[in-house]
């Protein structure tokens, strides 16, 4: 689709009988422009500053508070002032030799740029990449950077979906980051955002039908994907996704709860993403990943497109996170409860998900359906067991390592990073970080950050906790305990849990068969009772006890790649693994100390 907004300060306002733009200070009336059916509604001026930064704004219908443009590349003065310009062409790159990472095969690392280091800037993080880079990542995600209310928010309550939060950088900082990531060897995915908007500083309604009143999902109104206008509202979201593959270099795109996307149309916005993402591809030569995160367990959205799919990359599986925490936590509460048992996880390593049809307790019905394993690669879940929200949604944020020892943690390193799909690491978890990973905000209102701070503390009321351990969202005490403290990563246990992560990325490197086999060479056995699973994938078997005692199991006797405890003993056809570890081997050699 072409629209008529390619002008330096064009903006859609189908609804307006006055538009004026308001740039360093002076008013500039504007004119409709002609637009083509369902694209209509752009207004121009041919007399606005044609080049230096600009701040501006606009005035709607004889308003006299400007409003920032819905498609701001800065708001240095915050989500509710006035936007300024931002050249992406002025930066000089210098990835020119990078050629790009695919999915299969890679490690993904999670991060939020206020908390990944003390000054909480896209400027730090890319201090910290040459870490990232020699731990044995591939790709570095990036929790939402766009324009959000306040200084501090996880950033999905974002307003301004084409501007960088000042408070990282700017753009130009995180034009410097992807630079560097590159040069570092590591690809970046941009977590995006697009099935709703933040509760201040959201302005697009006073522009245009962006989102459709009164039809909410869980984080408010709906963006308006399938109704009258909203041809342009899927272009405003397509330009995104170009403007950070494209504009910023960027590898990847993470599409946050895509099931909340709610669109009726015959060809499905998922679908329109997947196919710009292929073609900027094909426009750059470098790979382009587009990832969604979904709970419906709805393998279509990894299907080609022309087998009637979405053709995307890849997308998460919870149902991996879920079978891993009960099975070194034992905790069985809420959405847990399906997944109690090394059965679960058994299914979920050989067929992806736990429910591909069958009935789920928590939502009360059957969730699901199989995935066709002709038309995707394992490589296409990306699994974790532990990320932003597994985390963060907890009641006081605590991560699996301030509750659980180097044993269980190490057990957890090992399947993960040897199952057969791309695993998520989340900052911190490499070295069994002690901060928690708190929800926090900064809303300037107060009547809003009350609101949020009370709703939360109900929220966890209901379950049962003491609305006293609860943290305020909006103390900035809870923002700053939630910074990892990057100290501890060379001391004691967190030194031993980073080794061990390490050697783990580097095994996964040097075996591609456990990240390059389709699901049907995944061979699992385990014994409930015992507590213990192995699976084996190509000429690579992976042993692990969930249990707190000894456990004896059948393998077969080989070379050990890698042990989470001092000594493996094999006696005949069986191996003993001391509690709480993990080791892997391969076929068709002696026996080497770990």
């Amino acid at each position: 689709m072409t629209h008529h907004g390619s002008g330096r300060f064009d903006v859609w306002v189908p609804d307006a009988s006055a538009v004026s733009l308001l740039a360093n200070g002076q008013q500039y009336p504007m004119q409709q422009v002609a637009g083509a059916p369902g694209a209509g509604g752009w207004w121009s001026t041919p007399d606005a500053p044609a080049d230096a930064d600009v701040d501006y704004g606009y005035l709607l219908d004889g308003d006299t508070h400007p409003l920032p443009d819905p498609r701001s590349r800065r708001l240095p003065d915050g989500v509710h002032a006035l936007s300024r310009t931002h050249d992406p062409g002025s930066h000089a790159w210098q990835d020119a030799g990078w050629s790009g990472k695919e999915l299969r095969g890679s490690v993904i690392y999670e991060l939020h740029v206020g908390t990944f280091t003390p000054e909480g800037t896209l400027d730090a993080a890319a201090d910290k990449l040459g870490y990232l880079a020699d731990l044995g990542i591939d790709f570095v995600e990036l929790l939402p950077v766009n324009g959000f209310n306040g200084t501090h928010n996880w950033g999905y309550d974002g307003v301004q979906w084409f501007a960088v939060h000042e408070g990282y950088g700017g753009p130009a900082a995180y034009q410097r980051f992807v630079d560097a990531a590159h040069a570092a060897g590591l690809g970046v995915i941009q977590d995006v955002v697009y099935n709703h908007l933040g509760p201040s500083g959201n302005y697009l309604p006073r522009f245009g039908p962006y989102l459709k009143q009164g039809d909410a999902n869980t984080w408010g109104d709906s963006v308006n994907l399938d109704g009258p206008g909203s041809d342009v509202v899927r272009e405003y979201i397509l330009d995104n996704a170009a403007l950070w593959l494209r504009d910023y270099h960027v590898d990847g795109l993470r599409l946050d709860a895509v099931h909340a996307l709610r669109d009726e149309r015959a060809v499905h916005l998922l679908e329109e993403l997947g196919a710009l993402g292929d073609a900027i591809s094909a426009e750059t030569g470098l790979p382009k990943t587009l990832i969604a995160e979904s709970d419906l367990n709805n393998p279509r959205l990894i299907y080609p497109r022309d087998a009637n799919g979405y053709g995307l990359a890849g997308q998460w599986s919870d149902d991996f996170h879920h079978a891993v925490h009960v099975n070194v936590s034992g905790e069985t509460a809420g959405y847990y409860g399906d997944f109690a048992s090394l059965g679960v996880l058994a299914k979920v390593l050989t067929d992806g998900f736990l429910h591909d049809g069958s009935y789920s307790s928590f939502r009360g019905r059957h969730h699901g359906r199989p995935i066709n394993t002709s038309l995707v690669h394992p490589a296409a879940l990306v699994v974790c067991s532990q990320n932003h929200d597994q985390i963060g949604n907890r009641a006081i944020g605590d991560r699996l390592s301030q509750s659980l020892p180097y044993g269980p943690l190490a057990v957890t390193a090992v399947l993960t990073l040897t199952s057969p799909f791309t695993p998520m690491l989340f900052m911190g978890e490499e070295f069994g970080a002690s901060t928690p990973w708190q929800f926090f905000t900064s809303h300037t209102e107060p009547e809003l950050g009350k609101a949020t701070a009370e709703g939360r503390i109900r929220e966890f009321e209901r379950m049962g906790w003491d609305p006293a351990v609860v943290p305020d969202p909006q103390d900035p005490e809870t923002f700053r305990r939630s910074k990892l403290n990057w100290a501890e990563a060379a001391d004691g246990d967190h030194a031993r849990l980073l080794s061990l992560y390490g050697s783990l990325t580097s095994l996964r490197r040097a075996y591609p068969e456990l990240a390059g086999l389709g699901f049907a060479e995944t061979h699992v056995t385990f014994d409930d009772d015992a507590g213990w699973l192995r699976f084996r994938r190509g000429s690579v078997e992976v042993l692990l006890n969930f249990s707190a005692s000894p456990v004896r199991l059948p393998a077969s006797r080989g070379r050990v790649l890698l042990s989470t405890d001092e000594a493996i003993l094999f006696d005949g056809d069986s191996v003993a693994l001391a509690a709480h570890s993990g080791a892997v081997l391969t076929a068709g050699a002696e026996v080497a100390s770990s």
